[in-house]
């Protein structure tokens, strides 16, 4: 039985974040990948974006992040693609605090070795604060 590669890739990225899973979670990026976080943050290779991961995920004590839905695009002559995936996050930081987190990637990907990775994701924010959504909305259209 064959799966959405990228539907798989997506999926196997929010587990890892779930169970703080390292190696499935840089499994995830090809190697010469990287990640925009917004501010004009920008991380480059795989590595480089991993020990960024293990940082910001050692300021939790758990994180649940869902996947709420995305579509995508890939030429298989190329072996290129892009997509956008909605998500959502849960957490409690170490400290206690707990918040939640509305987003979306857009995200390009690459075939390698015939496994569809992370090219880029960027990391659009539209949300972050109180679980309770009393906080400011960063996408408000007035």
């Amino acid at each position: 039985m064959s799966r959405d590669p990228i539907a798989e890739l997506v999926h196997l990225y929010a587990d890892a974040v779930v169970h703080h899973n390292g190696d499935q979670w840089g499994a995830c990026w090809a190697p010469d990948a990287h990640w925009e976080l917004g501010k004009g943050r920008r991380v480059e290779g795989r590595d480089a974006i991993l020990e960024l991961w293990h940082s910001a995920m050692g300021t939790f004590a758990a994180v649940i992040q869902t996947v709420l839905n995305g579509s995508y695009e890939l030429d298989d002559d190329t072996g290129t693609g892009a997509g956008r995936w909605y998500t959502q996050e849960h957490f409690q930081r170490n400290t206690g605090d707990k918040g939640k987190l509305l987003a979306h990637y857009d995200d390009t990907y690459v075939c390698l070795d015939g496994r569809w990775l992370f090219n880029s994701r960027e990391l659009v924010i539209h949300y972050g604060g109180p679980q309770d959504l009393s906080g400011d909305f960063l996408n408000a259209w007035g």
